[in-house]
């Protein structure tokens, strides 16, 4: 094989053919002195460089047409909303001419003038909304949905708004954005600071830890207070069966978020208890679903009677707020901020209480001699408590559920300490130690920071509450 063959398969790839390639001066000058091994060995290095590039550059264009969608998409949101303004203000295009203008014009159905200027108005929008709907092959629900997004994040959001226009926020972030701040008040000083504290993590986030930060950015908002505003959407508490395909159904159970997850922590008990017996070939999903089956049905589960029956989930309470000297909102881990009212019950009946402050605190466990590898228990709540989720980018798996990892391994010297472990879900723990991925931690500011196989670096997801 011509040792200059491997260039000619990729030479029309070149972003200019009349430059040199220094691939091929080489090829060319050591061609006779090279012999068949050395040969196949450059021609395998020149490939590799090749595939290289050719990594980057699809990357880099992923980058490019991710943002293109996003600005296209959000065109066209505006484009629909300032369609329906337009038909709104304007009916004639979609329902000819308005026949009250005539001063001796009269209704024949007798209805006012007004009623009927309402009505051409009403229905030149319905009728754009089918137009639009007919032309983009969507349903006029959806149009109409868009339209309602974009006019919120425009008057509510428009730092969101503006990111999403340039390409900056995913077209589910800025849905999301709208549907929360929809929820809010008419109250533009609730808008503005909800605009101010979730414009960072729509552009950071997946839609799924984006839907967290954002909820709970509006509880922070919200002038009312949430033991208010709890008290009365309490009283939308239900459970409802939604029959599913092939004999199935799903149970649905609104109700206290904080009962919600003491309910959940006492299946995932009786799981983890079924799944250490021998023989158990159920998936944990499978499990989780006949174990509160029984529970509901029996009010236990004959499958796990020597399970634990204590739950165990975590809130955080300001100290100031639970000695009733303050206001600040106590938080229910992977949820969000809940009333005090039902803080102050789990409290109340709690076991233990665990103290946790922004910083470092006498008796608290952060550093311990490298030769112990196991995670101390007071190391692991300060962990959880500092990363609440796993700790990889766009992962929003709790970091209860994650493996407690080392950045530097600890066979390598790496310390047991919060400088060097983070939480990682089994998903990702592995992709961290079987590829290229890397976590970098600052030793000055302590920021981490990814760096991807391609060379992308990205910091840890802010966090959620």
């Amino acid at each position: 094989m011509n040792t200059s063959s491997a260039h000619v398969e990729y030479q029309s790839s070149r972003a200019d053919p009349d430059l040199i390639d220094e691939a091929d001066v080489l090829d060319a000058l050591y061609a006779d002195q090279m012999g068949a091994a050395d040969r196949d060995a450059w021609e395998r290095f020149d490939h590799a460089q090749h595939a290289a590039a050719t990594c980057d550059a699809s990357l880099d264009q992923l980058d490019d047409l991710s943002t293109v969608s996003r600005r296209a998409t959000a065109t066209q949101w505006r484009v629909i909303d300032d369609t329906l303004r337009l038909a709104r203000q304007d009916p004639e295009p979609w329902v000819g001419t308005d026949p009250t203008a005539d001063p001796a014009w009269s209704d024949p159905r007798g209805r006012s003038i007004a009623t009927v200027r309402r009505l051409r108005s009403e229905f030149a929008v319905r009728a754009a909304v089918a137009d639009i709907g007919a032309r983009l092959r969507i349903a006029e629900v959806t149009v109409h949905a868009i339209a309602g997004r974009t006019a919120t994040l425009r008057e509510r959001c428009p730092r969101v708004w503006a990111d999403f226009l340039h390409g900056r926020v995913s077209t589910e972030n800025a849905a999301i954005a709208a549907d929360v701040a929809a929820a809010l008040p008419d109250d533009a000083t609730a808008w503005a600071l909800f605009d101010d504290a979730v414009a960072d993590a729509a552009q950071r986030c997946t839609p799924s830890g984006f839907r967290r930060r954002a909820r709970a950015a509006r509880e922070r908002v919200h002038p009312e207070p949430i033991d208010e505003r709890h008290a009365r959407a309490r009283e939308d508490r239900t459970v409802c069966s939604t029959p599913e395909f092939d004999g199935l159904a799903t149970i649905s159970l609104t109700t206290d978020a904080a009962d919600a997850a003491s309910a959940l922590e006492r299946i995932d008990g009786i799981v983890d208890h079924l799944q250490a017996q021998d023989g158990e070939t159920r998936t944990r999903a499978q499990l989780r679903a006949d174990v509160a089956i029984d529970l509901l049905r029996n009010g236990s589960s004959p499958l796990a009677a020597d399970a634990p029956s204590d739950t165990a989930i975590s809130i955080t309470i300001p100290m100031m707020t639970l000695l009733g000297r303050g206001d600040a909102p106590a938080t229910l881990d992977g949820y969000g901020p809940i009333p005090l009212e039902t803080a102050r019950r789990y409290a109340a009946g709690a076991k233990s209480l665990v103290r946790i402050l922004t910083d470092p605190v006498n008796g608290t466990v952060l550093d311990i001699d490298r030769r112990t590898r196991r995670i101390p228990a007071d190391l692991r709540r300060w962990l959880w408590a500092r990363d609440p989720e796993c700790a990889f980018p766009g992962c929003a798996r709790s970091s209860r559920e994650c493996d407690i990892d080392h950045r530097l391994d600890w066979q390598y010297g790496g310390k047991t300490s919060a400088d060097n472990n983070e939480p990682l879900c089994t998903a990702h723990h592995p992709v961290k130690h079987e590829s290229l991925w890397r976590l970098s931690r600052d030793p000055v500011t302590g920021v981490r920071e990814w760096t991807s196989p391609s060379g992308m670096t990205v910091g840890l997801d802010p966090p959620p509450f």
